[in-house]
């Protein structure tokens, strides 16, 4: 069984995509804040992470580019999601290193597309 990490300071966001995932037979732990997010990862790492870019204490951005710098974390895929669908959005998330994008409201059929490739 494959584990996500999901890094979402919004409880609904979370229920809800943690549900889904879990329904499909994912493992799924969940991070509040871009800093809970790295610690976790270095502490379980998980196959793949899903990153909120809108997050308290160290915003998802900096988390991902932190991630992607770190030897240890380097190779987990990161998919960043936020609510901003704008191209210099999508554009900004994979400069810090994201691996992929994708849009909040999450479209499940999409995402989980997006998941299987890279586990």
């Amino acid at each position: 069984m494959a584990y996500i990490l999901i890094v979402e300071d919004n409880e609904m966001n979370r229920d809800m995509l943690g549900r889904r995932l879990e329904r499909r037979g994912y493992e799924i732990k969940f991070a509040l804040d871009g800093q809970e997010g790295l610690d976790m990862m270095k502490s379980t790492k998980p196959d793949l992470v899903l990153m909120d870019m809108g997050l308290p204490v160290l915003d998802g951005w900096q988390a991902t580019t932190q991630a992607k710098e770190d030897p240890e974390l380097k190779d987990i895929p990161i998919i960043a999601l936020t609510a901003h669908a704008l191209e210099t959005d999508r554009q900004k998330a994979l400069a810090a290193g994201a691996d992929d994008f994708d849009t909040k409201p999450v479209d499940i059929k999409r995402l989980l597309e997006k998941i299987g490739k890279f586990i």
